[in-house]
């Protein structure tokens, strides 16, 4: 049964970093991706890496500040999470698709492209 579990979330102060994992099953997705859901509002894209690690994109909100990377050898993808702000508090997912389509207009961003979801893991950057 293919599963992904995350792992790292937790509370920190905001300014503040966090390391999340997702362990996979092995299976080579052609994409996985991090969305996040905070109360009350709909879940939205994070980012989202290629198997190869060799294309990430990022939503505006978080490029300069999250890292997303690959480590195939492991069957993990991380998130570096840095100079984190009190609106980075949400439930994370961790994602991965067969049939993600990346690059400029891809559909990435999209939830519904995803058809492998995680449970989620807590952050809660406090001010």
């Amino acid at each position: 049964q293919v599963q992904l579990v995350e792992s790292g979330g937790g509370e920190v102060q905001a300014g503040g970093s966090l390391r999340l994992s997702c362990a996979d099953s092995g299976r080579a997705y052609y994409a996985m991706a991090w969305f996040r859901q905070a109360p009350g509002k709909e879940r939205e894209f994070v980012a989202v890496s290629s198997w190869s690690g060799g294309m990430t994109y990022y939503a505006d909100s978080v490029v300069g500040r999250f890292t997303i990377s690959r480590d195939n050898a492991k069957n993990l993808m991380q998130l570096e999470m840095n100079s984190l702000k009190p609106g980075d508090t949400a439930v994370y997912y961790c994602a991965a698709g067969e049939h993600v389509l990346l690059g400029h207009g891809g559909t990435y961003a999209d939830a519904r492209e995803y058809e492998t979801w995680g449970r989620g893991i807590q952050v809660t950057v406090t001010s």
